[in-house]
């Protein structure tokens, strides 16, 4: 296919556009490199992808860009830029997100439709359901984010489903839950959790530790996005990892990857779900669905990658493609 990725030199962004390539894809990546967090990782994060012949990058504001020729050239177009971050998005930053995940959503969908756009990837997000009320959680249940960030991405969701509905436009918006893995962005749990861990630092725990996620591995996100393109589905669907996990878990099972891990508790961040859980029959029928990496894998995936950033600290975070293993806590060894 020719694909296009907005928010290409993002975490999910480079591994699906390092999927792609890797699945013979020709893809162009657009990103406006913001600064929420360190350019440079962002930059690092396509050390892989510059230079290969099947990929192009452009470095651009999604409002501001001529998209028309790009999207009328693509197969397939992956959007997945936005502002992320559930902490950030109260006060006055709100604009930031209206912007990044309302506005730049409504013009790639005004694109598509005016291009006839053959298939458009939005990456949605579990934050859309708040503290849901029933676990796992379907996509027939009533969202209720419990956040400005979730506000912004059902908006964008539910513009996507406007834009399915009464134009034609071919959308499929994917719920990701919790994503995780190498290159994972600095601000989020397990990337700030694993460089604790690994560089002896303390390790600031919002909450008792008690709160869950359906934890789930990039490589099996970035493989969904890819059959999602490929399938005649359209609509809603949530993509879990299928392993609900505490954060105490995680923070001993780290343990065993690494060494103890030095947790300074305090007290829950507004905005935070308590807990997450997805139901995944809707991928699993639609696309064909199931997640193969078990949580041990994913985090010696991602401890790997933050030892070896250490051993060559002008390399950047490493890419670990996905890894294979069965989906339980303790990840078994037995394949």
């Amino acid at each position: 296919m020719r694909a296009l990725v907005t928010g290409a030199a993002g975490f999910v962004g480079s591994h699906l556009c390092e999927h792609l390539v890797s699945c013979g894809d020709e893809v162009i990546g657009i990103d406006a490199m913001t600064d929420f967090y360190e350019p440079a990782r962002k930059r690092h994060n396509l050390d892989r992808l510059l230079g290969h012949d099947r990929f192009t990058f452009r470095q651009g504001d999604l409002l501001d860009l001529r998209l028309e020729p790009l999207f009328a050239d693509s197969d397939a177009v992956y959007h997945l830029a936005g502002q992320p971050g559930v902490r950030g998005s109260w006060g006055g930053e709100f604009a930031v997100y209206l912007e990044r995940n309302v506005l730049v959503t409504q013009r790639v969908l005004e694109t598509a439709r005016d291009t006839g756009l053959r298939r458009l990837v939005f990456a949605s997000s579990s934050s859309v359901y708040g503290d849901a009320e029933t676990y796992p959680t379907p996509e027939t249940l009533r969202p209720q984010p419990v956040s400005p960030y979730g506000v912004t991405k059902l908006a964008a969701e539910q513009l996507c489903e406007t834009y399915r509905t009464v134009f034609g436009v071919p959308t499929a918006s994917l719920r990701l839950f919790s994503v995780y893995g190498p290159r994972q962005r600095p601000d989020m749990a397990f990337s700030r959790l694993v460089a604790a861990a690994c560089t002896h630092r303390p390790f600031p725990l919002y909450g008792d530790g008690g709160q869950s996620r359906d934890f789930t591995y990039v490589g099996d996100v970035v493989t969904a996005m890819r059959e999602t393109a490929l399938s005649p589905w359209n609509g809603v669907a949530n993509l879990g990892g299928g392993c609900e996990v505490t954060m105490n878990q995680v923070i001993a099972l780290l343990g065993e990857l690494t060494a103890s891990v030095n947790v300074v508790s305090g007290p829950a961040r507004p905005g935070d779900a308590r807990r997450t859980a997805a139901d995944i029959a809707v991928a699993r029928d639609a696309f064909g669905y199931r997640p193969v990496t078990d949580i041990r894998t994913g985090l010696a995936a991602m401890v790997a990658a933050e030892r070896a950033s250490h051993r060559d600290e002008s390399a950047g975070p490493s890419f670990a493609p996905a890894l294979r293993g069965r989906r339980d806590l303790h990840g078994s060894e037995t394949r």
